[in-house]
């Protein structure tokens, strides 16, 4: 299907909605007029109609039509149960359903929207809301593989994707979905730190912020992050005296350990 045939409702303009429907549109993957959008708060859908000439409704049974292509379930997950009992008599076989809600099945959202549904599960980052998601897609139902190309292109424009098999998505969740949450405390504990040694903390934040993008930059080159540690870790410096504390900390483990149970929590939410 051509980019520009696409058409495409939108269930929740919140944070991560908003995200994906600016990233849709910046990547002009679709026209405005072919996307739909509906929240329960008007006045966010309205911002998106305003910004960028898409189309707004006041019901999911009014968002969702025959000709839709994609239908993005952006809503959280304590709301996936109404917004489905709300999407099963309209949706239509043909179209591909997509949910970002962690931890809800596919066997779930066809056990509420029918068993001949094709249904996708998506898990972007709050890193989406500037175009840089690390998001994962697997599929269900009767989804097949022009359905995950398709989801692919979609979530592509917000960041990069991986497929993987659903038996490892609430592992995703735990590591890629609530990491930014994890760094964003490593990053108020350094910028703290910076303050406590005598920086302003304006100068402190901002080194931080630079000192991740670096990192992550280094990283994506490839080298393994052992060898990239030992590049700036000399005999007797600095950085080993850091990393001593760090280890004497149970540092390693503890991120470990919150990456697992993060996991867990979605696999509990997953049995509903």
């Amino acid at each position: 299907m051509e980019n520009k045939k696409l058409r495409i409702s939108v269930i929740g303009a919140g944070a991560m909605g908003s995200a994906i429907v600016k990233g849709l549109m910046n990547a002009a993957l679709t026209d405005p007029k072919n996307i739909m959008v509906f929240d329960v708060e008007p006045e966010k859908s309205r911002s998106l109609e305003m910004e960028f000439g898409l189309r707004v409704t006041e019901s999911i049974e009014t968002a969702v039509s025959k000709d839709d292509s994609v239908v993005i379930l952006a809503v959280k997950p304590q709301q996936m149960e109404g917004a489905l009992d709300a999407l099963a008599p309209v949706v239509l076989s043909c179209t591909l359903v997509i949910s970002i809600a962690a931890g809800i099945s596919t066997e779930y959202m066809t056990s509420k929207i029918g068993a001949d549904r094709r249904v996708i599960r998506a898990m972007p980052n709050a890193a989406a809301m500037v175009g840089q998601s690390s998001t994962a897609i697997c599929a269900g139902g009767l989804a097949d593989k022009h359905d995950i190309m398709i989801a692919k292109r979609l979530f592509e424009s917000i960041g990069t994707v991986v497929e993987v098999d659903e038996k490892n998505l609430n592992a995703v969740t735990g590591l890629s979905g609530s990491g930014p949450g994890y760094l964003f405390l490593i990053m108020e504990a350094m910028t703290d730190a910076g303050v406590l040694l005598g920086l302003s903390r304006s100068i402190a934040r901002e080194l931080t912020v630079q000192t991740f993008l670096g990192a992550a930059s280094m990283a994506s080159q490839g080298k393994s992050f052992s060898d990239l540690k030992d590049l700036i870790t000399s005999p007797g410096g600095t950085t080993i005296s850091g990393l001593k504390i760090m280890e004497l900390a149970g540092v390693r483990g503890t991120f470990m350990q919150a990456v697992e149970n993060a996991a867990h929590r979605a696999e509990q939410m997953s049995g509903r």
